[in-house]
């Protein structure tokens, strides 16, 4: 009994410093993987990339005691296909919560129910009896004494919002408003959130045009194309602000404010095939980090800037099982081995590891593809770096593009040459760095893993940061904490 209320109390204190700490960057895990790796293995991926938040499809028994003592938050998923039965039967869905969640519970951090996927779109014949479901979870878990720690949700697509943009004049699909009001009550009533699938790569590719691609990936734009809300004069510097604020504005109009977002899907698929032009390498990893850079900064949209927007990325693993265009089976952040498709940086210094110390030469972000591919070729060339890695094919090809080639190039030469007077210039398109570039197999001169050759990505911590770097406590005093409150327990 007294390491059961330890445990919860263990729970309870790290429910409170995810709070203090702010947004979070979690990550979904889907299982239409022809590979898939042991619940285990899963799990050590996730703990090596420092994900804390992580959100299930289902209520994958393995991966839920796989997760046992780890700490990372978890969103369990009701699959489409039990919406109905829970719907019909509040029996049914004290079952499900008794097997579910309360069986893995405190141990295993769970958090929030995910009730569908879409169903208002994808299953609307569930429609009438989605609330219900969730109104049956809830008392559910308030007769397991689980509902301060659960909260009950369920994901909605940005397609029951015909006409987000202006986001201040958006409103829901009328069709839906019945069930949407009930659902808006329900997550006001429990302290819930509204949990959003918003996509930027879907919002542009399906725009024809309307929208520059640059919006889409968080990108700057020029003075004279400004995103601007005619009504209200906020200016929208991504598309993935703008799908949030005008979900905040469909709330609004059916009069409920400030019931908070919560993005449960966003992402950019890296590969798609000759009809996808926009599913690339370059695009996914540009939109992935500076979606982390965006949530990171802890504000919210135009309309509620300090509500921050935590989001879970679309998805950990590529899903090759999956149905549809290529680019439905390229979604994924890792391969099953658990390298990185491509680099993910948060820039912080809490996610330098290994040898902090080290110094490396790396492309600037807006230097010319002209001036890039002159540094390259000298560095090849005259400086006698050795750029074998970069050729097709090898470790450090992928992502096949000139800033990605130049650091590797521009790295290897200084890290020989800087020693006897070589130096990180290159005409003005280099600069060094202390976060080692190094990700997946491709291992960087002079990173602390070129050693031992083996294969890391180098710890993207998608949990809270601040904009000046990491806000998390140190690990000492977050044990020192746990273990004062077990203490406590003890002596109560």
């Amino acid at each position: 009994m007294i390491l059961e209320r330890c445990l919860g109390s263990m729970l309870l204190v790290l429910s409170m410093l995810s709070n203090v700490l702010g947004a979070f960057v979690g990550v979904n895990i889907g299982t239409d993987v022809s590979s898939m790796p042991p619940a285990s293995d899963v799990v050590a991926i996730v703990k090596a990339h420092q994900i804390t938040h992580i959100r299930l499809y289902d209520a994958d028994p393995h991966m839920l005691k796989a997760l046992a003592g780890s700490g990372i938050e978890v969103t369990v998923g009701v699959t489409n296909e039990e919406v109905l039965g829970i719907g019909e039967s509040a029996s049914a869905a004290a079952a499900w919560i008794n097997k579910n969640v309360a069986a893995y519970m405190p141990s295993t951090n769970i958090t929030a129910i995910a009730v569908g996927s879409e169903v208002l779109t994808s299953v609307p014949h569930a429609a009438p009896v989605l609330v219900t479901a969730m109104n049956n979870l809830h008392k559910a878990l308030v007769a397991a004494d689980l509902n301060f720690q659960v909260k009950v949700s369920t994901p909605q697509s940005m397609d029951i919002i015909p006409k987000p943009f202006p986001p201040s004049t958006a409103t829901f699909n009328s069709s839906w408003n019945s069930t949407i009001y009930q659902l808006l009550q329900f997550l006001k009533n429990t302290n819930s959130y509204y949990m959003l699938n918003a996509y930027p790569y879907y919002g542009y590719t399906n725009g024809n045009g309307i929208f520059p691609i640059d919006y889409a990936l968080f990108k700057p734009l020029p003075s004279v194309k400004q995103i601007v809300d005619p009504n209200t004069l906020f200016h929208y510097n991504s598309m993935f602000d703008a799908m949030v604020d005008a979900t905040y504005y469909s709330m609004d109009a059916l009069n409920f404010s400030v019931i908070p977002i919560i993005v449960t899907e966003t992402g950019w698929p890296w590969q798609g095939g000759s009809n996808e032009p926009d599913a690339t390498v370059e695009n996914a990893e540009t939109f992935i980090n500076k979606l982390i850079q965006r949530v990171s900064n802890n504000s919210g949209p135009p309309s509620q800037p300090t509500i921050p927007i935590n989001t879970y990325i679309y998805e950990l693993f590529n899903e090759d099982k999956r149905p549809g265009p290529i680019s439905e089976k390229n979604w994924g952040l890792l391969f099953t081995n658990g390298t990185a498709v491509f680099p993910l940086s948060l820039g912080g210094p809490s996610q330098i590891t290994g040898n902090s110390t080290a110094v490396f030469c790396v492309a600037k972000d807006d230097a010319s593809e002209d001036k890039l591919r002159d540094g390259i070729n000298w560095a090849c060339g005259q400086g006698q770096a050795n750029c074998s890695a970069i050729q097709s094919g090898q470790p450090c090809y992928l992502p096949n593009n000139i800033k990605n080639h130049a650091s590797y190039a521009y790295n290897d030469y200084y890290q020989k040459m800087h020693t006897v007077g070589g130096t990180c210039d290159f005409d003005g398109t280099a600069t060094t760095t202390t976060i080692d570039p190094s990700y997946g197999s491709c291992i960087f001169t002079g990173s602390s893993n070129s050693s031992t050759g083996r294969e890391s990505l180098p710890p993207t911590a998608l949990g809270p940061i601040s904009p000046g770097g990491s806000t998390k406590l140190p690990l000492s005093k977050i044990q020192f904490l746990i273990s004062a409150t077990c203490l406590l327990v003890v002596l109560l």
